[in-house]
């Protein structure tokens, strides 16, 4: 569905909605959350690749011969933002087998709600595919605006497509101002942040939940 955001993807596919109230609620535990996680993802999955190139192919059917579609162009990679990102990689995967999966570590300065890098590990020739970086939240931009920009400073000048499962406002627009090529999938666009910059009503803490922490 499309959005006041002209790069701003909104999944709102009715199946889309029914778990996402499910993954709102306080009392999901940990294993249902993980579950919704990754088939939130791989729903979004299926928009964050509609535009991938397609070749003919010539394939044997039981019957006869027919000219067929399949995936071209350039190789995809999958990269989370640690840690909560963590959980969506399954989904996107099940979609996409071959993509390679690299990692990009940061946690939130709960001072400065500032982004903190501590890891990286991407492919080799991660430069040479097209990326999509997934986090289930997208609050102050912070983090996914500092892995858009490490990933463009290692030499990805395709396509980077950020899909989280809830975005704030002012996260949306803080990745757009950006970068002027990215694209952002999103089950959910909430209504602001609090004083501690978590997105309302948003569904917690992804992190903690996903894992069982606090």
């Amino acid at each position: 569905m499309a959005t006041e955001y002209e790069r701003v993807t909104l999944v709102d596919h009715p199946m889309v909605q029914h778990k996402l109230s499910i993954l709102r609620d306080k009392d999901t535990s940990s294993k249902k959350f993980r579950e919704l996680i990754k088939e939130l993802a791989l729903f979004e999955g299926y928009e964050a690749t509609r535009n991938l190139s397609l070749a003919d192919v010539e394939v044997e059917t039981p019957l006869c011969k027919t000219v067929c579609k399949k995936v071209s162009g350039k190789k995809l990679a999958i990269v989370p933002i640690l840690r909560a990102g963590l959980g969506m990689v399954e989904g996107v995967q099940e979609l996409m087998p071959a993509a390679r999966v690299g990692h990009l570590g940061m946690y939130r300065n709960e001072e400065t709600h500032e982004p903190v890098e501590y890891y990286a590990k991407l492919p080799e020739d991660i430069a040479n595919r097209d990326v999509i970086v997934v986090d289930p939240m997208l609050a102050t931009g912070g983090s996914a605006t500092a892995a858009i920009e490490y990933l463009r400073k290692r030499g990805v000048g395709g396509t980077i497509n950020l899909m989280v499962i809830v975005a704030a406002p002012v996260g949306i627009e803080c990745v757009l101002d950006a970068d002027p090529d990215v694209q952002i999938f999103t089950c959910a666009i909430d209504e602001s942040l609090n004083d501690d910059a978590y997105i309302v009503p948003g569904l917690g803490d992804a992190g903690d939940r996903i894992f069982g922490t606090k």
